[in-house]
C-alpha cells in the first residue's frame, strides 16, 4: 500500500461541520465549487467528497481507507467496516440524531404493532424493513426521495421513519413521534485491510486522536489567574477541572498562578466568585483540542 491515506468527507449537511472539525484538529481542507476532490494541507492525505449514505460502501470496498458517516448508514448498507471513533457532531449541534416513527396527530396508530399492514415511507429502507421484520410486524416500506413529512401529512402513506435532532420539523408538519428506532451519530470508520497496514494504521490513529481532541474541546475554555497564598484553598475549592488545576508559584512567593479547563457555560457564574475569593488577573482563552490517552487507538 502507498503512503497516502484516502479519506472520504461526507458531502451535504455534514460537509461544512466536517471541514470545521478538521480545521480545529489541525488540517485545512479547501473545497472548490463543482469539485469532488478537496485539497488538504497534508501530503500524506487525499480527500474525496461522497454522500454520507454511500460512504460505508466505499470504505468497505477499499476505495477509501477512512470515512466519516453515520451509524445509520453503516447499518443501512450492512457494511463490514471498522468503527474507529465516535464523533458526536452535526451541522447544528453535538447531540445524537434519532430515526423515529411518526404519524399524523389524528392517526389511529399508537405504537409499533398498530403499523401492521400499513405503508411506511423512509430513506432508511433496509434498516426499517429489518427492524419491523425482527418484531414480526408486516409492513410495506417505500423509499422516500425527500419531503418525507409531507407524504404522511398528505395521506400518501400511513407513517414515516425520519431522522430528527429536536423533533421540531416533524411537529411543524402536524405529526407526532410514537417510537424511536435508532439513535445515531457520526462515526470515523476504516477499511479493515487498511487497518492491517502499519503506516496507515498509525496515520488513522493520528487523525482519529486529533479529531476526537477537537470535539473534546467543544464548549470548553481555559481559565488562568493569579491567587495570593492565603486565598489559594478557597479558590481551588470552587474551581472545576478535568483532573486537578495546575498550580505554580510566582516569583513573588506569596502568589500562585492557577490554571484550569472548564465548560464555557460556567464562566459567567464562576468568575465573580473567583474574584470574591481573592483571585486576580483572570484570563479566559479558547481551546482547539483536548487530547486524552483514551482517545488513542491500541497499537495491537
Amino acid at each position: 500500500m502507498s503512503n497516502i491515506l484516502k479519506i472520504g468527507i461526507p458531502k451535504g449537511s455534514l460537509e461544512n461541520a466536517t471541514v470545521e472539525l478538521f480545521k480545529k484538529a489541525g488540517w485545512n481542507i479547501k473545497i472548490r465549487p463543482r469539485n469532488y476532490f478537496p485539497s488538504i494541507d497534508d501530503e500524506e492525505i487525499s480527500c474525496s467528497l461522497v454522500r454520507a449514505q454511500e460512504m460505508a460502501r466505499y470504505v468497505e470496498s477499499g476505495i477509501f481507507d477512512v470515512g466519516l458517516t453515520g451509524l445509520d448508514w453503516i447499518l443501512e448498507n450492512d457494511a463490514d467496516v471498522k468503527i474507529i471513533s465516535d464523533l458526536v457532531y452535526s451541522k447544528t449541534s453535538t447531540r445524537k440524531a434519532r430515526w423515529v416513527l411518526a404519524v399524523p396527530n389524528n392517526s389511529p396508530i399508537k405504537n409499533l404493532e398498530d403499523c401492521a399492514g400499513k405503508t411506511i415511507s423512509t430513506e432508511l429502507v433496509n434498516f426499517t424493513k429489518k427492524y419491523f421484520a425482527e418484531r414480526n410486524i408486516p409492513v410495506k416500506v417505500e423509499f422516500s426521495w425527500g419531503a418525507t413529512e409531507a407524504k404522511v401529512a398528505g395521506g400518501l402513506v400511513d407513517a414515516i421513519v425520519e431522522v430528527t435532532e429536536t423533533g421540531t420539523t416533524i411537529e411543524a408538519h402536524g405529526l407526532k413521534i410514537i417510537h424511536t428506532l435508532l439513535e445515531t451519530n457520526t462515526k470515523l470508520i476504516a477499511n479493515k485491510k487498511s487497518m492491517e497496514d502499519p503506516w496507515k494504521r498509525s496515520k488513522i490513529q493520528q487523525v482519529a486522536m486529533l479529531l476526537k481532541g477537537a470535539l473534546n474541546a467543544e464548549n470548553m475554555v481555559g481559565l488562568k489567574m493569579n491567587v495570593p497564598e492565603e486565598n489559594l484553598e478557597d479558590v481551588i475549592s470552587i474551581l472545576p477541572s478535568l483532573t486537578a488545576p495546575t498550580i505554580s508559584q510566582l516569583y513573588n512567593k506569596k502568589w500562585f498562578s492557577v490554571e484550569t479547563v472548564v465548560h464555557e457555560s460556567v464562566v459567567r457564574r464562576i468568575v465573580p466568585e473567583l474574584l470574591q475569593k481573592g483571585a486576580d488577573g483572570i484570563i479566559e482563552y479558547s481551546l482547539n483540542k483536548i487530547v486524552n490517552k483514551d482517545d488513542m487507538l491500541e497499537h495491537s
